[in-house]
């Protein structure tokens, strides 16, 4: 029997890898997936708790989105009308792929760069120009502008991830003002990075910034993403692009309760900046590694061929972190996210007791 379009349909998406989840383990301190643990889940509870009062499940989030929306512009110091969300803000990239890129498209980003909008990108079949990380895990703006005025889309997540590298601001505000297609900046961890961009929407017509309350706010089972970008991008993506309904009530309510308690997330932002300086000296005074800056709540080192017996050898010991094999030019690369303090010592303990 002759197949169809759709078999044929299904059968080329199939051929692509898609998004890697993590794996699930149980009983184990879970330092692979950049979630935040610093944050203790009392607090969370609470804030669950409190949310019961505030909702009716039976009911549509009529108004919620606007509402969630007036409290991420007195967060971010924005206006209302400049902002947009999303479930996840993975959502919104795929919104943003699926209707405002095609084949015809060509993207500009780094290599490696936020995996879900490599496979988004590749599902869409849009045509990508990845720019290399140096030795230093670094990135040359000179290459970036050497190929922008063949891009149609500029696509940065900053900070990287997996590496936590952030251009210089001068650098970076650079890039984007000498871009001429649509600029997407993927600030999701710029809570625990040195500087923002978002104020360069005001400006800039063509600018896009992504964030999230998954990292910083540790909210990552709520699925709330947000973008800011000028008045007319946000109200054709939230008026005819968007869901009627993209977050659900319990996100809705959660979010903004925790978008009033944002100077307990500062306090937590600068415990984990802390300890992310802890591990990389930790790391670097072992003398074995290649340790990479960070400017995220992560921090990136290369083990070269140890990778796979160390990566194993902690999750035996009941400590999960992500194996990533080659990053830029560095074989048998691994990253830890930053934890508690406890949980981050019980990992550096663990690593240095494998080297003796």
């Amino acid at each position: 029997m002759k197949k169809g379009w759709f078999e044929k349909k299904i059968e080329n998406i199939s051929k692509l890898g898609g998004y890697k989840k993590p794996d699930k383990y149980s009983n184990a301190i879970k330092l692979d997936s950049n979630e935040n643990y610093a944050i203790d889940i009392s607090f969370f509870q609470d804030l669950v708790n409190q949310t019961r009062e505030k909702m009716d499940v039976r009911e549509y989030p009529l108004g919620g989105t606007e509402r969630i929306v007036a409290a991420l512009a007195d967060y971010i110091k924005m206006p209302k009308e400049m902002i947009g969300v999303g479930n996840g803000s993975d959502q919104i990239i795929d919104l943003v792929l699926g209707n405002l890129a095609s084949k015809e498209t060509r993207i500009l980003t780094s290599e490696p760069t936020f995996g879900f909008f490599e496979e988004r990108c590749k599902l869409y079949a849009i045509p990508t120009t990845k720019i290399q990380f140096d030795d230093q895990m670094s990135l040359r703006l000179e290459d970036f502008v050497a190929n922008s005025k063949k891009a149609d889309i500029l696509y940065l997540d900053s900070p990287n991830n997996p590496t936590g590298f952030q251009f210089p601001r001068k650098h970076l505000e650079k890039l984007v003002q000498s871009f001429n297609g649509l600029v997407i900046i993927d600030e999701a961890y710029v809570e625990f990075a040195d500087y923002t961009i978002v104020d360069s929407t005001k400006k800039m017509n063509n600018l896009m910034v992504l964030r999230t309350l998954s990292k910083s706010f540790g909210l990552a089972g709520l699925r709330i993403g947000y973008f800011v970008a000028n008045k007319k991008t946000v109200d054709a993506f939230s008026r005819v692009i968007q869901y009627p309904y993209p977050l659900n009530t319990v996100a809705i309510e959660a979010g903004i309760l925790a978008l009033k308690k944002s100077k307990y997330f500062t306090d937590v932002v600068d415990l984990v900046k802390r300890e992310r300086l802890r591990i990389i000296e930790k790391l670097r005074e072992m003398k074995v590694f290649k340790v990479f800056d960070s400017k995220a709540n992560f921090v990136l080192f290369s083990a070269d061929g140890a990778s796979k017996r160390i990566h194993k050898a902690l999750i035996e010991q009941g400590i999960v972190i992500k194996n990533l094999g080659k990053v830029g030019k560095y074989d048998g690369c691994l990253r830890v996210t930053v934890g508690t303090h406890e949980m981050n010592s019980k990992f550096l303990t663990a690593i240095r007791d494998l080297l003796n």
